[in-house]
């Protein structure tokens, strides 16, 4: 399987809350909801829905997973396909805290606790049903980050919206080492975000083209 982390950011690279005041205010963060403006059913909305046709389970942090399951069940019936298929599709969660009792969010599991990335890797390495299909990680800023430094990221899907944020959690990696990206594809929508598509260059290949 290959992983796709799958964001809303601003262009100074801040993911943090794009879908309401009270998503996540952790470090002081005021500027929660900032993607809405901005978004668009058939450019934004279309590379959503296209990408979950793609995938073949869904990867979550603790605050995405609660957030989301906050949502989309009590939306469920009302004849969307997104809607549909992102309550019915497999869903895994890391976290330190939370048990199975509260995932009650249908198709939910918990990864283990004491090696999360171990278990993403065996996900991705194997498949299981889902094999040559994406694991799709949606927000879950910390849990992204993880993935990058330890080299599980195999794409990015980023919409990139024009607003400048001034601070706030990111999904990239702080730590010095350089990632070279592929550009697979840049749609751009009527409200200004580049919806972009990135593989991530792996073993000193140059990227096609080059």
């Amino acid at each position: 399987m290959r992983i796709v982390v799958s964001e809303f950011t601003s262009l100074d690279g801040v993911v943090q809350a794009p879908g309401g005041p009270e998503e996540d205010t952790e470090g002081g963060f005021a500027h929660g909801g900032w993607s809405m403006p901005y978004f668009d059913p058939e450019v934004l909305g279309g590379a959503i829905d296209a990408l979950m046709g793609e995938t073949e389970a869904l990867l979550f942090g603790r605050r995405t997973w609660q957030a989301m399951a906050a949502a989309w069940p009590e939306r469920a019936g009302d004849g969307d396909a997104f809607t549909d298929r992102i309550n019915a599709i497999p869903k895994h969660v890391a976290s330190r805290t939370l048990t199975a009792a509260d995932l009650t969010w249908r198709g939910s599991a918990l990864l283990p606790a004491d090696d999360a990335i171990g278990a993403v890797r065996a996900l991705r390495e194997d498949g299981g049903a889902g094999a040559g299909g994406v694991l799709q990680v949606m927000g879950s800023a910390s849990l992204a980050t993880q993935l990058a430094q330890h080299d599980l990221v195999d794409e990015y899907q980023l919409a990139l919206e024009p607003v400048l944020l001034g601070g706030g959690k990111s999904v990239f990696p702080g730590d010095g080492h350089a990632r070279p990206l592929e550009l697979l594809s840049a749609t751009t929508a009527p409200t200004g975000v580049l919806v972009c598509r990135y593989r991530v260059v792996r073993d000193g290949a140059a990227p096609a083209g080059a």
